[in-house]
């Protein structure tokens, strides 16, 4: 490959990086603590089950 020819990895992604960057007014936001404690609940939630059963 020569040192002067551009492969085009950066700006072909820089369209997706533009879109996932924008901000939708409609979209739905969670604080990302709530996520957290949701999935370490619902992990004890099935410990318990499977101690249960």
């Amino acid at each position: 490959m020569d040192k002067g020819q551009n492969t085009g990895g950066l700006m072909s992604s820089a369209g997706l990086v533009r879109y996932f960057d924008a901000e939708d007014s409609n979209a739905i936001r969670i604080d990302p603590k709530t996520v957290i404690a949701t999935g370490v609940m619902l992990g004890v939630l099935v410990q318990l089950l499977t101690f249960v059963s």
